[in-house]
């Protein structure tokens, strides 16, 4: 079961991604969104994508929107990852396709319950 993690900031891809481990995923990480539509791509069996709002050159919102704009990973679920709370910026994510929304500061306690409610059961998956 695999999770990419998009973030410009290395410290940030690091904790999501070792909540991810601790959950049993393999993790990719991509630094921009360049990178994460190259990666999606590659990965055979995506479970989940942590998408940046916020980075240079290509923000999350218009990586999401290309994701979605490819019937291939309609069904993949994406997490943005923001410290933008105001309504508009959850209206846009939600409307260009994202199917969670997760605040900065974040913990693992709250990270599982996201993907609990996408679904998305790490200890189902790994029974599977």
């Amino acid at each position: 079961m695999q999770a990419l993690v998009v973030d410009d900031s290395a410290a940030v891809r690091g904790l999501l991604s070792e909540h991810l481990r601790q959950l049993g995923f393999e993790v990719e990480q991509a630094a921009t969104g360049f990178e994460a539509l190259a990666k999606v791509q590659t990965l055979q069996e995506l479970a989940v994508v942590l998408l940046d709002w916020t980075m240079p050159g290509m923000d999350g919102l218009e990586v999401l929107r290309r994701v979605r704009a490819d019937g291939r990973y309609a069904a993949v679920p994406v997490v943005m990852v923001t410290t933008e709370g105001e309504l508009p910026f959850v209206d846009d994510a939600f409307n260009a396709g994202a199917s969670e929304y997760l605040m900065k500061p974040f913990d693992a306690q709250t990270l599982l319950e996201k993907l609990l409610l996408l679904g998305v059961d790490p200890e189902m998956r790994r029974a599977a």
